[in-house]
């Protein structure tokens, strides 16, 4: 990646900081209230025309802020005990307590979510009412054009200033959502710095299929069922999965996604709860003239099981004329029903980025660079992905508070 090295014009009076912080997201506003209530002064610069412009859309709207559940079960990264430092220190009833205080209204979710009742400004708001009680400065429609190391700290020039600070905090996220101004800032400035950056990809992403499969579900767009998913390396996760007319999301497909690769097929339990050879045993006792179709179409969603009879997929026949290898297939198919997908819709509509800032260079208590004194890296742009459900969220805060109390 390339240097970011715009030189400052000569006689440039610099703006002088405690810690300048790249990034107005949930980890960046985190982690400037900390810093400011410890006495720092604080700036924070962001390319965007408001703060928090990923908050706002998330959750649909309303921000799934936090899971009760958070734990480093829940987190990928390369290092699995990175994230428990400060998963611990900062915790998801932690930040219960900040929005509370601040009067904010919210209502639980299945698993442990955590959602605003009304929107997702209001999680915006309170930041914001944190970093002014704080005594932060956001700057925001202020693109970073380069970044130099000094004896005193780092020199960051911006589109509108140029700054000397002791602390240079990298919140920059990722490459998820390119329309809200997602860059690779973050990974430039690691790299620029020695720091080993991992692979990336898009991550809580819905997939898309070839287009014989496309072929074979025409019509299903907004049918969803309630799945275990599995991935080839052995993950499941028991959610909704939703037919789109790209291919498939719901709750289950974005988090297998995490654990997907090219090429791999994920497979599909499509009634996790029901062994259908006992379906078909007890329909063969009582209810034996009626046809197959019909009473799949009890269980599972009926454009889905039509989808299956026009496709020849499985048979139309009463139940009492099933044949015993017709019923093993059967079993096969609806409760490992095997799919590979074409690829994922990708950073356009993925939720978050798996891989980037290798975390063996970063301290998991600080989140100070091992090679740079002074040089922070926090929230998405390391290599630390959450599960979907307010895990990725927490882990901002928690980031956020770490690097907050050390900068």
């Amino acid at each position: 990646m390339a240097r970011l090295n715009k030189s400052r014009a000569i006689g440039e009076i610099l703006k002088q900081t405690d810690v300048l912080i790249i990034g107005a997201g949930a980890a960046g506003l985190m982690c400037a209230a900390t810093a400011g209530y410890r006495g720092k002064s604080v700036t924070v610069v962001d390319m965007g025309k408001k703060p928090g412009r990923k908050i706002l859309i998330s959750g649909g709207g309303r921000c799934n802020f936090t899971n009760e559940n958070a734990s480093p079960e829940q987190y990928l990264c390369e290092n699995p005990h990175f994230v428990k430092s400060a998963l611990s220190r900062y915790t998801a009833q932690d930040f219960i307590e900040l929005v509370d205080r601040h009067g904010l209204a919210y209502h639980h979710k299945t698993l442990g979510q955590l959602f605003c009742d009304n929107s997702a400004q209001d999680i915006v708001d309170i930041l914001m009412t944190e970093c002014d009680w704080a005594g932060v400065n956001v700057e925001l429609r202020s693109e970073v054009l380069s970044v130099n190391k000094t004896d005193a700290g780092y020199e960051v020039i911006t589109s509108g200033e140029s700054y000397a600070c002791q602390a240079l905090v990298i919140a920059s996220g990722g490459l998820t959502m390119p329309k809200l101004g997602a860059t690779p800032i973050g990974y430039k400035i690691a790299e620029q710095f020695g720091l080993s950056v991992l692979p990336t990809c898009a991550a809580l992403v819905p997939f898309t299929l070839h287009d014989h499969d496309k072929q074979r579900f025409n019509g299903l767009s907004g049918i969803s069922n309630d799945c275990l998913v599995s991935s080839e390396s052995g993950v499941s996760f028991r959610e909704n999965i939703l037919f789109t007319h790209r291919g498939l999301s719901g709750p289950a497909i974005l988090q297998i996604s995490s654990f997907w690769r090219a090429g791999q097929a994920v497979t599909i339990n499509l009634l996790p709860d029901t062994p259908i050879t006992e379906l078909i045993a007890d329909w063969r006792e009582n209810q034996p003239q009626k046809s197959l179709k019909n009473l799949l179409a009890t269980i599972l969603p009926k454009r889905l099981v039509e989808a299956m009879v026009n496709n020849k997929e499985i048979t139309d026949r009463v139940i009492n004329q099933i044949s015993n290898d017709e019923v093993n297939f059967l079993n096969q198919y609806l409760h490992q029903w095997q799919i590979k997908p074409n690829g994922t819709e990708g950073y356009r509509t993925a939720e978050v980025t798996l891989g980037g800032v290798d975390t063996n260079e970063l301290s998991s208590k600080t989140f100070e660079a091992k090679k740079s004194q002074g040089l922070f890296f926090i929230g998405e742009v390391i290599d630390v992905t959450g599960w979907l459900g307010g895990y990725n969220f927490q882990f901002a805060w928690s980031s956020g508070v770490a690097c907050g109390q050390a900068v």
